[in-house]
């Protein structure tokens, strides 16, 4: 009876620890398609601002954008890039060239255009 109720202990063990394993696996297989999902979805929006903006404004050849989303429009106005930016304007960002640019998608319009200083090291 004994040498049962150590095989079946065992069992019950590998099984138990069976069991962890599936349910580990399956929540770290469905988090990864989560986060391959939501970085489709940004490459999406990125690719489809970059397609906007290019229409209205012809890129530095060569160089793709930096993009940023203005959160919070009053902590900017202290600059004169912001002044006029609302939440939700996109920032994009071309080092090389040493431009920004201000768009605001929901009037498909660019809001100003300045010059950044490029503290890049020159490739000489």
């Amino acid at each position: 009876m004994i040498i049962i109720k150590k095989r079946t202990f065992f069992n019950f063990v590998i099984i138990f620890i069976a069991i962890v394993v599936i349910c580990f696996g399956t929540i770290f297989y469905f988090k990864l398609n989560k986060i391959k999902l939501q970085d489709s979805a940004k490459t999406k929006e990125t690719t489809s601002l970059i397609s906007k903006v290019s229409r209205l404004y012809l890129f530095p050849e060569g160089e793709t954008p930096t993009i940023a989303t203005v959160s919070d429009p009053q902590l900017l106005k202290g600059q004169a890039f912001f002044t006029q930016s609302e939440k939700g304007d996109s920032v994009l960002i071309f080092l090389k060239a040493g431009k920004a640019v201000l768009y605001r998608p929901s009037i498909d319009k660019i809001i100003e255009i300045a010059p950044i200083k490029n503290n890049l090291p020159s490739n000489n």
